[in-house]
């Protein structure tokens, strides 16, 4: 299993967090608010782990894990995702272009919830050409 461990947060702290997702919200002119149930445990889940050295799927499942507990009204998913596809973005120059997109597709699909096994062995498959 791939490691790559680091960590992958440290540069997102809940208050850039909560600044994409008012970004988010502006750009689509949606109402940018915190839900009554999922915005403090999500930020408590999100600030547990931040500075925690951990690999990239470890990290792309608290994005999802937060993306599930919506602690925003609006583009949780996407706020999430934006996160994921950035720091796995620190990879990209380290493989060919078209599986530096395939990389970020997969990340945005495993944050959103909606990755196949087969994109799930991909990941894997790439993380592990890179530790070599």
């Amino acid at each position: 299993m791939p490691r790559l461990v680091k960590p992958w947060l440290a540069s997102f702290d809940w208050e850039i967090v909560t600044e994409i997702n008012r970004g988010l919200c502006k750009q689509k002119n949606t109402l940018h608010k915190p839900t009554s149930d999922g915005y403090l445990p999500a930020k408590t889940l999100w600030q547990k782990n931040q500075s925690k050295e951990l690999t990239v799927t470890e990290a792309l499942e608290v994005c999802l894990k937060c993306h599930r507990l919506a602690p925003f009204c609006f583009y949780n998913g996407n706020t999430f995702a934006a996160i994921a596809r950035d720091f796995i973005t620190e990879l990209s120059p380290k493989l060919a272009a078209d599986k530096a997109h395939i990389l970020r597709s997969i990340a945005g699909h495993i944050v959103a919830g909606t990755a196949t096994d087969i994109e799930r062995k991909q990941l894997d498959s790439l993380l592990a050409a890179l530790e070599k």
